[in-house]
């Protein structure tokens, strides 16, 4: 192997390296942009979405994720009456509620 050669693959490596490290840096702002999204509704639907128990809110924990999507439209829209959640909704774009709805139909109820 030339001197040349093995520079380039050498190279390669670091490049691939850094692309991996970059990939987990990425990861982990990911999870913790959804865990900071769904935080938001802690102060009313409980931590990971497991209300308090005898609350009269519901716990978003486990339900499904259409089903879940398809309420927060209906908040959103004003479809859906409600004493707050109709002004939260509109807060989020409709990639955010999506993102949201994935995180809470993965918690264990």
């Amino acid at each position: 192997m030339t001197h040349r050669m093995g520079a380039v693959i050498l190279a390669l490596a670091a490049g691939l390296g850094a692309s991996a490290a970059a990939a987990q840096v990425n990861a982990g702002q990911d999870a913790l942009f959804i865990k900071s999204l769904a935080a938001t509704c802690a102060n009313c639907h409980g931590t990971a979405g497991q209300a308090v128990a005898g609350s009269a809110n519901v716990s978003l924990a486990g339900l499904d994720k259409n089903y879940l999507v398809t309420q927060m439209k209906a908040f959103k829209s004003g479809a859906r009456p409600a004493t707050v959640m109709h002004q939260l909704a509109k807060g989020y774009s409709d990639a955010q509620i999506d993102t949201m709805a994935a995180y809470f139909a993965a918690q264990k109820k």
